[in-house]
């Protein structure tokens, strides 16, 4: 378990995911330790990962190239299969979220949920 001001991460046994909870902006050393703890537990459990980006925020463009270049290729190396994005009903984040998946989709699925418990279905 991680918590931060920033980010929560935890590992979700029910459905075998980290579980990563956006509180508030966040950038740099901020933005990337909570990942790099998620990319620990997905190491430990060969997991998913799942964000809850409805209180979420727009990277700034460093962040967004660290998740591209390492966080992502990580994930995959690790053992996920899957990123979800948990969205909120307008999808306020869609450019931002839709420009990491583009970044990154050669190398792994996405999909965009509105609840946890969707990923069971």
């Amino acid at each position: 378990m991680y918590l931060s001001e920033y980010c929560d991460v935890n590992y979700e046994e029910t459905y075998n995911v980290v579980f990563v909870k956006w509180k508030k902006f966040c950038c740099k050393g901020n933005y990337r330790k909570p990942l790099e703890h998620a990319l620990e537990v997905i190491k430990q459990y060969k997991c998913n990962y799942v964000a809850d980006t409805r209180t979420g925020f727009e990277n700034i463009p460093e962040d967004t190239k660290w998740v591209a270049d390492y966080f992502m290729p990580k994930a995959v190396e690790y053992g996920c299969q899957c990123i979800y994005f948990i969205i909120d009903e307008k999808n306020s984040l869609k450019e931002e979220l839709e420009g990491q998946e583009k970044d990154s989709d050669s190398l792994i699925q996405f999909k965009y949920i509105f609840q946890i418990e969707e990923i069971l279905n």
